[in-house]
């Protein structure tokens, strides 16, 4: 009983510009101007830049009601985000402007599960872009606006325990960031990694499982997270790593944070490819601290850039002893570090539960969608 119509009947469609960026007071006015990098969010309503009355008068950019759904459509196609506030946008965007009848949730929802028709749609020699008469032309199946409107309250609810739970989240990482800020640092000193750390050198003579390091996921089995071994076939010369073993990334790709370093919490030996640096904490508990501080992509970008070096073909290779070779502030009182680390393994088993807690809720909505949205 869904009707069938175009995005161009259920909604005005409207782009976006750019006021001069050389006047000085075409800007910093009270206007909100958003581009799309910053629609990272269901709803959006403070931008970074603001423009003046001025500048909207003198550019193509357009005011946009509260309500209006903000859809990238210039090289990041797809993104959407409801305007809490008027607005106008960059020319990266085709804004629509819903019909009295109908619910802006639900639409937003609808476009979000049908990514992949306005990416297909686009084009452009430059970059990827979807024009404002392919948006239009878009077809869409309708229920009637009171079936809308209990559909998108539906999400908005899913939505709101969604945000709520990576609220959880942030809170839990910003307090295993705050522990080093109020901790007592006058008994800390500067250690050198090499009087925390000793290099493993056992070799995989048993034929240990084949793992490697992942950002996110840290130190992981090849064949379950890819499906398959980068394995040699010849992997006795692969390192052996146990249980609370700091696992680095020898030659990293060159990308921000220039290099991985994961703690293992496997509790059987594994092995990793020999580009990787495997090292024993000469105490668990201290080992477990720099394995924190180093999930901080600043601190492991302060700590590792400096001690790159390049080399034939432009490669990338962080060597044993330069890894080791330099110093950061470590607590050295056995209570007080005994005491941080079992802090934060509990923080840090908190916030995996609460994130397997959103990953099931994201998939929840995600099938939900596919479902509703055929």
């Amino acid at each position: 009983e869904w009707e069938k119509k175009k995005l161009g009947e259920i909604a005005k469609i409207i782009g976006g510009g750019t006021p001069d960026t050389i006047i000085d007071e075409y800007w910093n006015g009270d206007i909100q101007w958003f581009t799309p990098s910053e629609i990272k969010s269901n709803y959006v309503a403070k931008s970074d830049r603001k423009i003046t009355k001025l500048g909207l008068s003198k550019s193509s950019a357009r005011l946009l009601p509260i309500g209006t759904i903000l859809l990238t459509t210039r090289a990041t196609i797809g993104e959407v985000a409801i305007a809490t506030e008027e607005c106008t946008t960059n020319q990266g965007f085709q804004s629509l402007i819903v019909n009295e009848n109908i619910n802006n949730i639900f639409i937003s929802n609808w476009i979000k599960q049908n990514k992949k028709e306005l990416i297909k749609r686009a084009n452009g020699s430059t970059f990827s872009e979807i024009s404002k008469s392919e948006i239009e032309s878009i077809p869409i199946l309708l229920p009637d606006t009171l079936e809308q409107d209990k559909i998108a309250s539906f999400l908005s609810l899913l939505d709101e325990r969604i945000e709520t739970q990576n609220k959880i989240i942030e809170k839990l990482e910003s307090l295993i960031r705050g522990i080093y800020s109020v901790a007592k640092r006058e008994s800390w000193i500067m250690l050198y990694l090499r009087d925390v750390l000793e290099e493993r050198k056992e070799q995989n003579s048993h034929g240990y499982p084949i793992f490697s390091v992942a950002v996110r996921e840290g130190i992981i089995n090849q064949i379950e997270h890819l499906g398959r071994s980068f394995a040699a076939k010849d992997t006795r010369n692969y390192n052996v790593v146990q249980l609370g073993d700091i696992v680095y990334t020898k030659s990293p790709t060159g990308d921000f944070p220039y290099g991985i370093v994961k703690q293992s919490f496997i509790d059987q030996p594994v092995a990793v490819s020999p580009l990787y640096g495997v090292y024993k904490p000469k105490n668990y508990h201290l080992g477990n601290i720099l394995h924190h501080y180093f999930l901080s992509p600043i601190n492991a970008n302060n700590y590792l850039y400096s001690l790159i070096q390049k080399g034939a073909k432009n490669t990338i290779n962080i060597t044993t002893q330069r890894f080791l070779d330099k110093a950061i502030l470590l607590p050295t009182q056995e209570i007080e570090i005994k005491n941080i680390s079992l802090l934060l393994e509990v923080i840090n088993k908190k916030i995996h539960l609460e994130k397997d807690a959103l990953i099931k809720l994201e998939s929840q909505k995600k099938i939900l969608l596919q479902r509703m949205f055929i």
